[in-house]
């Protein structure tokens, strides 16, 4: 008797449990966040836009032909543009779930968000283009550290103090916003303190900034490893103190401006953001890293 007492009450405690359990899901998927936002580096919003095509494609754009147990909900996947530091401040001030930032986020940043978490995408370089047209190219496909410094800060205003065989023509010089995150790792990585002269052309993204190399035979910038590679043969990238800013060159460490692709947080995932974490470090989401000319993580 006391056996059949003893079964009967594992029953109904495993009945109450299930239906304790279903009631959670029941509240989860009710709860279910469709929607998630990034923002922050121009140079990672084609990425994110990239992986989210991946994501969705084959009919897959509502939470529940991801996974069975999400609800039929849109996916809504969001980028907004601004920059590195603008990625930060948004996780930073909550509005965004997600800040996209192309360096390396400093202590004091981190130290600002809550349980921070960090994912890398892969990695970038940034390389010293010229235009095809350059006659520069004629001379020499290498500049050193200190050419650099020399041109970008105005010490050299006209090609023929680079070398005298070229034409006295001024050195038009291209930029990233000054306070963006890829002038911070020039900065950092190149000019070590020495100050960028204050008549450079400003590029708002790193598309625009290849654009204005490409349009100008003149000109001089600090284009994208990536930015390159969707533009091979109108613009072109030199070496560095006689390192060409190559894959193998890159991850190796031995061409020296680098930076990583990072996606930041605020907190634990979501199980929406949780899947899509998922995805953009899979296979899938890597090869979309990789196609848009980055070196993936994996």
């Amino acid at each position: 008797m006391k056996k059949k007492v003893a079964l009967l009450l594992a029953a109904i405690t495993s009945a109450s449990l299930l239906f304790v359990g279903c009631g959670g899901a029941k509240e989860n998927i009710k709860d279910f966040k469709n929607e998630i936002s990034f923002a922050g580096s121009s140079t990672l919003v084609p990425v994110i836009d990239g992986m989210k095509e991946e994501f969705t494609k084959d009919g897959k754009t509502t939470w529940n032909k991801i996974n069975k147990d999400f609800p039929d909900k849109e996916i809504k996947i969001t980028t907004t543009t601004g920059g590195s530091g603008e990625g930060i401040k948004a996780v930073i001030d909550n509005t965004a779930d997600f800040g996209l930032v192309a360096r390396e986020v400093t202590k004091a940043e981190k130290e600002k968000i809550k349980d921070y978490k960090e994912y890398k995408l892969g990695t970038d370089a940034l390389t010293i283009s010229v235009n095809p047209e350059n006659q520069l190219l004629k001379t020499t496909d290498n500049l050193t550290t200190e050419q650099i410094k020399k041109v970008f800060s105005g010490e050299y205003k006209y090609w023929d103090q680079v070398d005298k065989s070229l034409e006295h023509k001024e050195i038009v010089v291209v930029t990233r916003d000054l306070s963006g995150g890829a002038h911070k790792v020039f900065d950092e990585l190149v000019m070590n303190g020495t100050e960028v002269k204050t008549n450079v052309t400003q590029a708002s993204s790193m598309g625009a900034l290849a654009s204005k190399v490409m349009g100008n035979k003149y000109a001089i910038g600090y284009a994208s490893y990536g930015v390159v590679n969707q533009n091979k043969g109108k613009i072109i990238p030199l070496k560095v103190d006689g390192i060409a800013p190559t894959k193998e060159n890159i991850v190796d460490g031995k061409y020296k401006i680098c930076r990583p692709l990072l996606v930041i947080k605020s907190g634990e995932l979501n199980p929406g953001e949780k899947s899509f974490v998922d995805f953009m470090l899979s296979k899938d989401g890597q090869s979309v890293v990789e196609k848009l000319g980055f070196i993936p993580e994996k």
